[in-house]
């Protein structure tokens, strides 16, 4: 696929989702962006590297980061645009082939489908855990904060 159709693809299937978890109408763009730019981040550095958890972990630290500016910018909570923008990077087909593989009694191929799951969802949650971290840092170092002149 081209890197247009990805984006489109990305960006309606977090849209959808935002709206699945009731979020804001005004919101549903934003949410619809988050999920395209980490999809598009994960995309470019699995062309890469070809190392899904790699890109998983970027892709998330990406959504995190952005969800964390939007937050910033419209006051509202981080989750409303993070739930949604992750969406994209869920490892859905691997669980789907793990579970199938075990239904059909092929366990080695399960464990391996499985693990990868596994390991991409560990990914998607560090980076996550790794931007907020960051952020906070940020935040509590001054960097972050407009400065407010004393009289």
């Amino acid at each position: 696929m081209t890197w247009i159709v990805q984006a489109i693809l990305s960006f309606l299937a977090a849209t959808g989702f935002g709206i699945i978890f009731n979020a804001p109408r005004r919101m549903l763009f934003y949410c619809g962006f988050v999920g395209m730019t980490g999809w598009l981040i994960y995309s470019l550095f699995n062309g890469i590297s070809g190392d899904p958890m790699q890109a998983s972990f970027l892709g998330a630290f990406m959504v995190a980061l952005v969800a964390h500016i939007f937050a910033k910018r419209f006051r509202t909570p981080m989750i409303i645009f993070s739930v949604a923008g992750i969406i994209p990077l869920v490892p859905g087909g691997m669980a789907y082939n793990a579970m199938r593989h075990i239904v059909e009694k092929d366990y080695l191929t399960a464990i391996s489908f499985a693990s990868g799951a596994f390991m991409v969802s560990g990914a998607i949650a560090m980076g996550l855990v790794f931007a907020e971290v960051i952020i906070q840092l940020i935040f509590r170092s001054g960097i972050g904060r407009k400065r407010v002149k004393k009289i």
